[in-house]
């Protein structure tokens, strides 16, 4: 048995966690109670051994599938020769005055007969900590079907008749009729007794009730541009993959999806990298979420308050550090593609372009008015301290090879970058009475602008390059303009782009970041082919081809609108960890450098529901 492509999954979740579901009604991907957590799913990765929880009906269907407009509420309808039925998928929202109290977490799925006579078909298989526990599911009568593992209680409840499978987990049919409904709510508690919601109508209130508190939070978007659809789901996938307890944002919410199909650059994204925060600021602060980009910026502040003045590379959703790696051989992974990793060693790596990124997501807190305390005044003057005495090493760089520390010429902008902020901070009278060394701050600018603007240049080539006196070329030298380094329309940064373009171009949207990855076999990347859209709309090309490239990206997601780390170039495959927070960033602020400098022109109101819509279809 194989596993769905990635491209063929839709992600829900709670503000905790996320489950993938894929278009056959499985759920290949679940890990509770928190991103980082141990899988209760994971077919995703081995079919055979990691658990799937599949609802679909017996034999050939033809299926579609959305989420219910401006929600994270996913319907995947089934037609088939006998009836159509839709599956709805989501984890409540719970209102916090609601007067009766609620599990830790809950997985709803409430099935509906629309039309004729269809037999469900039911396979429950919960595989505990990456498939290696050996719990069983139990019979607790008017309790459910429970399990138990490390301290938490999976209870399962339903109105559908299942039995046990000799091999495991559980299986049913159950034949429905235009009109029934059945429900399935799976809760996890390990801080006392269980709560166990009922199901029934209960459970299509929930669902109505958890529409209600999307659409409430998508209503806060200010952007009206032509691209609604597409800019309001990836403000929804950053929604779902923001730890609400802490506001960290997860780069995705899995592991081990491969890069290169059968390779081992198989790597753990569930957690919060420092280099999205400028990024992640932008883009949530130019969409109207004030509070999440604050929320944001703070656990970034707490997060690197415990290991000033070193700012390490990620951390976990609560601001620890975590930097253990382990292998999980017992898992064929995604397609064979080997080995399975739980964590992540590129957390004890030197990558200096974190300083910039992170200043300047402070930055941009400080610029609309947010208040920064004295002791966080004073880490950041550590920062900048470190910084002048660090920017001149080698380090990994901003793509995390573990193949030896370089030169990286973006690693020396994003240190730019953070002086340059710092210096900013200062001229508007943040600092206040915090005393920062101006003068070594701004001699280590002006070198570092001098190292960039003569090594890191090649007069053959006529382009800034990958290292210092190099001769490769990447994506990320894009980003001199978004950080203010050098202009746009310059005819330096032009003829960089001509470069680019000429070796990491694929096709008339797609970058790679650089020629590694072309020699190696991996995906376009996502994130830079979104730069590369902001950069021609700040004067790098014309608007209409910023556009362009802009549509043509758009139409590469998936059929709910997601987005992998990568893609391929020639299929359009989507490759590596999915969904990919980093790659729908890139779409919001893509979108939102067109809306800057887009001409005068009648407004275009997209309601989701125009004639030929996926919404009118359904």
């Amino acid at each position: 048995m194989r596993p769905a492509r990635i491209h063929d999954y839709a992600l829900i979740g709670d503000g905790h966690s996320t489950a993938l579901v894929s278009r056959a009604g499985a759920i290949d991907w679940l890990c509770w109670p928190r991103f980082d957590s141990p899988s209760l799913f994971a077919a995703i990765l081995d079919p055979e051994v990691g658990g799937t929880w599949r609802l679909h009906p017996v034999g050939p269907s033809r299926v579609t599938r959305r989420y219910v407009p401006d929600t994270n509420v996913l319907e995947t309808r089934f037609d088939t020769d006998g009836g159509t039925l839709v599956v709805t998928d989501l984890m409540p929202l719970h209102e916090k005055h609601l007067a009766f109290t609620q599990p830790e977490r809950e997985l709803l799925r409430c099935v509906s007969c629309e039309r004729g006579e269809v037999t469900l078909e039911v396979l429950y298989d919960p595989r505990p900590d990456y498939g290696r526990a050996k719990a069983q599911v139990k019979d607790g009568g008017n309790l459910g079907w429970r399990q138990e593992h490390d301290g938490w209680l999976y209870t399962l409840r339903t109105d559908v008749p299942l039995q046990p499978r000799p091999e495991g987990g559980l299986h049913g049919r159950l034949t429905l009729r235009a009109g029934q409904r059945v429900h399935f709510s799976l809760t996890a508690t390990n801080d006392g007794p269980a709560v166990l919601p009922p199901v029934g109508r209960f459970s299509w209130g929930q669902v109505e009730r958890t529409v209600k508190a999307w659409r409430g939070w998508v209503s806060r978007c200010r952007y009206a541009g032509p691209c609604r659809e597409a800019v309001v789901r990836s403000a929804l996938v950053l929604k779902l993959l923001t730890f609400g307890p802490s506001g960290g944002l997860v780069a995705a919410p899995t592991t081990s999806l491969p890069e290169v199909m059968g390779g081992q650059d198989n790597w753990d994204y569930r957690f919060c990298w420092v280099r999205d925060s400028a990024f992640t600021a932008r883009a949530l602060y130019g969409l109207g979420y004030e509070a999440e980009a604050e929320a944001f910026v703070s656990w970034l502040l707490r997060a690197t308050w415990l290991t000033q003045p070193r700012m390490h590379v990620f951390y976990d959703v609560y601001g620890r550090l975590r930097t253990g790696e382990e292998e999980l051989p017992h898992l064929r992974g995604y397609e064979g593609s080997r080995p399975v990793r739980v964590g992540n060693a590129a957390a004890i790596q030197l990558q200096l372009d974190s300083y910039g990124e992170a200043i300047d997501a402070v930055a941009q807190l400080a610029r609309r008015g947010g208040h920064l305390d004295r002791e966080e005044l004073k880490m950041l003057k550590r920062f900048g301290e470190y910084v002048t005495k660090v920017w001149e090493r080698p380090d990994e760089g901003i793509w995390e090879p573990r193949t030896g520390k370089r030169e990286h010429t973006f690693s020396r902008l994003s240190c730019w970058a953070a002086l340059d902020r710092l210096l900013e901070l200062y001229g508007r009278g943040v600092f206040r009475n915090v005393r920062i060394p101006m003068e070594r701050f701004q001699q280590a600018r002006e070198r570092l602008r001098e190292e960039i603007e003569t090594r890191g240049w090649n007069r053959r080539l006529h382009s800034y390059v990958r290292v210092l006196d190099g001769d490769e070329v990447d994506a990320d030298l894009l980003l001199m303009a978004w950080y203010g380094f050098e202009d746009a329309r310059s005819e330096r940064m032009r003829s960089t782009y001509r470069r680019i373009e000429e070796r990491l171009g694929a096709g008339d949207a797609l970058l790679y970041r650089n020629e590694n990855d072309i020699q190696e076999g991996s995906g376009a990347f996502g994130i830079c082919s979104f730069w590369k859209v902001g950069f021609l709309a700040k004067g790098g090309g014309s608007f209409a081809e910023a556009e362009r490239a802009f549509e043509k990206l758009l139409g590469l997601a998936n059929d709910v609108g997601l987005f992998a780390e990568e893609v391929d170039a020639e299929t359009g495959e989507a490759r590596g960890n999915f969904p990919q927070a980093f790659t729908h960033v890139g779409l919001i602020s893509a979108a939102l450098e067109l809306e800057e400098v887009r001409p005068w022109r009648e407004p275009v109101w997209r309601t989701g529901r125009e004639e030929g819509s996926e919404e009118a279809r359904a």
